[in-house]
């Protein structure tokens, strides 16, 4: 061995004494810094006149976290005598970073978990653009428009709005609604209490038996269907299997007949049947004991008797009829001579 190998053997003892730490000189072509893992050491370089295999002396280390104790320590170079420190690798603090980006970033790009100072957790921050984004949603849907009021419409608006109406469950299973029919500026009102299947199917008030029963009694009092006479009931829709309408379906369709009894202004108001008097005059007196006297209705004298299916069911009760048909008669000729040139129009 030459008088040199025999002096870096010796140099290379001493470090070892001093430090207690011995490494081997990668061979040439070994992965040099940039393949390294970013939390490592600087690593050392390969002097180009080192012979391959001869141990060269690497300083110790700093103490490592836990967390990386098991990462690759990479030998230091010989010509740094003193290594460099290791890395912090604590993360820069969340304002400053955050503060930064956000400064970068244009108004509208700023993430909603940062407030306008790129700051904080955002809760405060998410929370406003939240509610900004519904508050706009609100303000930028279009508002539906009321429906005009019942009281506004006319004729032919009254019809089209009875024929849409959903306003109870009995549209479910309707086939059509049974608006009225008649001369629009008859002095007559005939109220009927609900449209039957016949009617449902035709949509028109009093068809089959008792319609024609209806017309032998309009003749009688010498009148006629279509001609000063107009027909309705207190419901446009029927209910099923014939029942009693519910309060609810009743007051969903009221208004409908205030506002025909309203545009039409009769002179005299024939109601039909224990159901219909019941739910015009609002009581829930017997039929038996409404009839025989004049009530009132939207300022209209009302006459209760019998419906004509009843009629046809009960025949003796035929006479007690034409008892009322003639009061109605009576009644309307009254009115007449309090007002002979005279017919209230609609509001």
């Amino acid at each position: 061995m030459s008088n040199d190998a025999v002096a870096s053997a010796a140099n290379a003892a001493q470090a070892a004494a001093e430090h207690g730490d011995v490494a081997t000189l990668d061979a040439p072509g070994a992965a040099q810094g940039d393949d390294l893992p970013p939390w490592d050491v600087a690593p050392s370089a390969v002097p180009s006149s080192a012979p391959v295999g001869v141990p060269v002396i690497a300083p110790r280390p700093a103490a490592r976290s836990s967390a990386f104790d098991d990462a690759p320590v990479r030998p230091a170079s010989p010509a740094s005598p003193t290594p460099p420190a290791p890395r912090d690798f604590a993360p820069a603090p969340v304002a400053r970073e955050t503060s930064r980006r956000a400064a970068d970033m244009p108004p509208d790009d700023i993430p909603m978990w940062l407030d306008s100072e790129g700051n904080g957790d955002g809760d405060a921050a998410a929370d406003a653009a939240l509610w900004s984004i519904v508050r706009d949603a609100g303000e930028e849907a279009p508002s539906r428009p009321a429906l005009p009021g019942v009281e506004t419409l006319d004729w032919e608006a009254l019809t089209e709005r009875v024929a849409g109406c959903r306003l109870c469950g009995l549209c479910e299973k309707r086939t059509q609604t049974v608006f009225g029919v008649g001369d629009r500026e008859a002095d007559w009102l005939l109220v009927g209490e609900a449209p039957g299947q016949q009617e449902d199917l035709q949509g028109e008030p009093f068809v089959g038996q008792a319609g024609k029963l209806l017309d032998n009694m309009l003749r009688a009092s010498a009148l006629r269907r279509g001609e000063n006479v107009y027909i309705a009931n207190v419901l446009k829709c029927r209910p099923p299997n014939n029942r009693d309408p519910e309060p609810a379906e009743v007051a969903s369709c009221e208004p409908y007949l205030k506002r025909q009894v309203a545009l039409l202004k009769p002179r005299v108001i024939v109601v039909m049947g224990r159901f219909a008097a019941q739910s015009i005059l609002r009581t829930q007196a017997s039929i038996a004991s409404l009839r025989g006297r004049v009530h009132e209705y939207e300022g209209v004298p009302v006459i209760v008797t019998y419906h004509p299916a009843y009629l046809l069911r009960s025949l003796p009760d035929k006479a007690k009829a034409w008892t009322d048909w003639c009061l109605a008669r009576a009644t309307y000729e009254a009115v007449c001579e309090t007002t002979p040139d005279h017919k209230p129009t609609a509001n």
